[in-house]
């Protein structure tokens, strides 16, 4: 037996979340390799799997964790064999097969990439999803030609783990980045991670027009709907957005205005089903350029049983940067 979070769905369509004790033959018959879960990490789509505020689960009983950092156990694998270090991020885990909020796991040997010997399994899970994507979303502007020189880049949702992270990378790489936040009391805390302004969501979040003062030569968005149109219409002429959230909504109600007459670029990021080949170069490229100093100023370790509560609070926003589950206490 070991400790998991574990979500049923209540007869009223609600989401009962336990943390609870489950053995081997719950776990799903269709993963090859089993391990053990070291660290975990709530996402904003393990808050709402997990608080209900999203049909995110569709499978169901359901472990969520869509993250998980460890030590193979057994494998029936060719790739991987017991005493492997591994990180997992994505692939409906969590959602679909059951996840990582548990001390062990039954996962598919595909899904796994090897751990960098430079990163810890509480440090992979520092980064997460989150940091996995945000690097992502750098290297698709370097790769669309937005380097460093070419003007400033907006990180949305900067105080989220996605934006934390991307501040991160972005300024270490020598990009200047102007953070936009709905908390302006963490403007010290932006600007320690590397962002060398930072402005109030507001300015974004509501409808604008089309076209706007040509402003950033990129952005990484994990907002959505009208900050992603405006900072659309305020990206420069060639520049690039990489969009990757929808911490405000999914729609997008903008114009062609910012593609046909600026040439602005639309890049869609998605994490979940990445090859495998995007997902080891992003995780060379954590290994590399994201200093531990900086991940630790942005992480917040708790336990399991602490993920239930701490889940309802990455939805409502009170959050900032990275939850670390350890999952043995």
């Amino acid at each position: 037996m070991f400790n998991a979070i574990l979500l049923n769905k209540n007869e009223d369509g609600t989401t009962d979340a336990t943390l609870t004790q489950i053995d081997d033959a719950q776990l799903p018959a269709e993963g090859d390799v089993t391990v053990r879960v070291d660290y975990s990490t709530i996402n904003y789509k393990d808050g709402l799997a997990i608080t209900g505020k999203s049909p995110v689960v569709r499978k169901w009983p359901m472990v969520p964790g869509i993250d998980g950092a460890g030590e193979v156990l057994a494998s029936s694998h060719p790739d991987w064999k017991a005493g492997d270090a591994f990180v997992l991020n994505g692939w409906g885990v969590g959602e679909v097969h059951m996840g990582c909020l548990a001390q062990r796991a039954k996962l598919k040997g595909d899904w796994l990439i090897r751990r960098p010997e430079a990163i810890s399994a509480r440090h992979a899970m520092a980064i997460g999803t989150a940091g996995y994507t945000a690097m992502l979303c750098a290297i698709a502007l370097q790769e669309r030609g937005v380097h460093k020189d070419s003007g400033e880049i907006l990180v949305t949702g900067a105080s989220g783990g996605v934006g934390s992270v991307a501040i991160a990378i972005l300024s270490g790489w020598g990009y200047r980045v102007i953070a936009s936040t709905g908390k302006t009391a963490e403007a010290d805390y932006l600007k320690a991670l590397g962002a060398v302004d930072v402005i109030d969501r507001a300015e974004l979040s509501a409808p604008g027009k089309p076209l706007q003062k040509e402003r950033w030569a990129g952005v990484v968005d994990a907002v959505g709907s009208h900050t992603l149109v405006n900072a659309l219409a305020q990206t420069r002429y060639g520049g690039a957005v990489a969009a990757c959230g929808l911490a405000q909504g999914l729609d997008l109600p903008g114009s062609v205005a910012p593609f046909i007459l600026r040439g602005v670029s639309l890049l869609g990021i998605d994490s979940v089903m990445a090859p495998k080949e995007k997902r080891i170069a992003a995780w060379d490229r954590l290994a590399a350029d994201l200093p531990v100093a900086k991940i630790e100023r942005i992480t917040e370790e708790i336990g399991l049983a602490d993920a239930l509560s701490k889940a309802q609070d990455i939805i409502q926003g009170k959050i900032r940067g990275r939850l670390v589950v350890d999952v043995n206490r």
